[in-house]
């Protein structure tokens, strides 16, 4: 039964389509339709794109994704590897990763075994978020190696896969894997002519101007709200630009000044969502080394032409709210920031990457991370997935055992957290950011969570108030492994930074403080030993004060 209702509120928020589209592709599978020979246009001579990833591999027999080593033996659907291994796998984008011109007989190589060992329509390789990452990898690297060295076969292939990638467009997620199959087609449809590549191109281009202004806000966040997919879908976007540059296609022109603007405000979002180390915080879904940081994005809308943001530090305190993604940023100028999550559940339809971690917050002070948030080590639906999007794994408030949204099965969220009552000021001397939630109103005592943050030189105040009734609330403060804790008082602590600063981290309105041995999850496949600070609530107000 609680299955069950996790299941109807989940359900219930997701579009008609998209039930209508999950039905669909159980019944009608993609079929091997007989093609036309493809057509080169010869636009795209050489692709002028910029390269972000390490190579995945050197010697085509052993591979490194997410964290993991395996040795490639030409099984690309090898059950004893995790799929998701096998789709980075799948991806092939070390095609295209840095240094790739010094091993291009290795990328014809793997070009070759990906056809050889991947007969059309069996097997990961052809599911459609792998097939959309590898078109455009192809179309990337053919266009760099010259019509003379593609093979006729890898033509024939891109073709196949283009066409089953068109049978089973990805309605039933939408989101980023729709941006991503939108993709695709539209570089396949640049780079093979013809009738069909026409079709694709024209699909492509269809559904880039539905998804491009639903899935970019005003203030230049991606939807999704994760640090880590808007650094991908970014990077999509200047792709694009760069494609137009290179061919100069009439139908990309019209939608390039569009996807110009959209860059550099999402340049401006990424620059205020990263910590002063130059890499991503950690809201929802996020992890180094997966999309490119600020520095990679910066680069390559710099090579496009594009403006990109100063990076100047403030002359006094200052708070900034970004309205439409729901995100507070607090900056001082001695590379100080905090970083406040005021932020709805993602796309109501789409919250696979969400957390369950409104009203948590990051901080950096001195240019080190001092309170960080989970991060991701794996993707999955095993109970250290479950644990990495709880509200425990965030620094926020707990009320009774529960998260404050209902993350479940992997990819999933029942009831959500929604935000209400949001605000920010800015002050001579001090500046402010405050929020709601209603989690968990949906517990008896009908709680209503309100945090505020108080900023001013050297001190940062936060006050969890909890209207309604309850059994317990704690509130968790994770610290960067490289925090020392050194107890002064029974509600009094000394931080100790890497550079020697001292933090005085005191308490007002617990019961008991405790220091418990946590992890941290900065990338795939990597779990460091941390502390978090649980303070349980002896009433309804709780003060942290930090002061540096």
């Amino acid at each position: 039964m609680k299955r069950l209702k996790l299941l109807f509120h989940t359900v219930r928020y997701l579009r008609v389509r998209q039930l209508g589209y999950q039905v669909y592709y159980r019944i009608r599978k993609p079929r091997l339709r007989k093609l036309p020979a493809p057509v080169l246009r010869g636009e795209l001579d050489a692709w002028p794109g910029e390269a972000y990833l390490e190579p995945a591999t050197r010697d085509g027999r052993t591979f490194t994704f997410l964290g993991q080593t395996a040795r490639f033996d030409g099984n690309w659907n090898d059950p004893a590897v995790p799929k998701l291994w096998l789709y980075n796998l799948h991806y092939q984008d070390h095609l295209n990763a840095r240094g790739a011109e010094s091993r291009i007989d290795l990328c014809e190589h793997m070009v070759d075994a990906w056809v050889e060992g991947n007969p059309p329509l069996a097997g990961n390789g052809w599911e459609p978020y792998c097939l959309s990452l590898r078109i455009v990898n192809w179309v990337k690297f053919f266009s760099r190696l010259g019509p003379g060295r593609v093979k006729e076969t890898w033509l024939q292939s891109l073709t196949q896969q283009t066409d089953a990638l068109e049978q089973q467009l990805e309605f039933h997620i939408l989101a980023n894997h729709l941006f991503a199959n939108a993709k695709a087609l539209v570089f396949a449809g640049t780079y093979l002519g013809g009738t069909q590549g026409d079709r694709w191109l024209r699909k492509g281009l269809a559904l880039l101007d539905r998804e491009v202004p639903e899935q970019f806000l005003e203030d230049g966040a991606h939807y999704e709200r994760s640090p880590m997919y808007h650094g991908t879908l970014l990077w999509d976007l200047a792709d694009l630009i760069a494609l137009f540059q290179a061919t100069r296609f009439e139908e990309l022109e019209k939608r390039v000044n569009d996807w110009r603007q959209r860059v550099e405000k999402g340049l401006e979002w990424l620059a205020a969502m990263t910590h002063p180390d130059g890499e991503i915080s950690f809201f929802n879904d996020a992890a180094f080394g997966i999309a490119p940081n600020l520095t990679d994005l910066t680069n390559f809308a710099g090579s496009l032409g594009l403006a990109v943001p100063s990076g100047e530090c403030p002359e006094r305190v200052q708070v900034f709210l970004l309205q439409e993604s729901g995100f507070g940023v607090i900056d001082w100028p001695e590379r100080h920031r905090l970083l406040v999550d005021v932020a709805p559940v993602g796309p109501g339809y789409q919250p696979g990457h969400a957390h369950a971690d409104t009203l948590s917050c990051e901080l950096s002070l001195f240019g080190q991370r001092v309170l960080v948030n989970s991060g991701i080590s794996q993707y999955g639906q095993d109970v250290e997935r479950h644990k990495q999007r709880s509200t425990a794994a965030h620094n926020t408030v707990e009320v009774d055992g529960q998260n404050s949204s209902e993350v479940w099965g992997g990819f999933r969220v029942a009831r959500r957290a929604m935000p209400f009552d949001v605000g920010a000021s800015q002050g001579e001397l001090e500046v402010r950011v405050w929020g709601k939630h209603d989690g968990y109103r949906r517990l008896p005592g009908g709680v209503i969570h309100h945090r505020e943050w108080r900023a001013s030189s050297g001190r940062i105040v936060i006050e969890d108030v909890l209207s309604g009734s309850y059994g317990s609330a704690v509130a968790y403060w994770h610290l960067h492994p490289h925090i020392n804790i050194e107890p002064i008082q029974d509600f009094r602590l000394l931080l100790t930074m890497p550079g020697g600063q001292k933090v005085s981290f005191i308490i007002e309105g617990a019961k008991s403080l405790r220091s418990i041995d946590s992890q941290w999850h900065p990338q795939f496949g990597l779990s460091i030993k941390n502390t978090k600070i649980a303070l349980e609530l002896s009433g309804k107000k709780l003060v942290t004060r930090l002061e540096f």
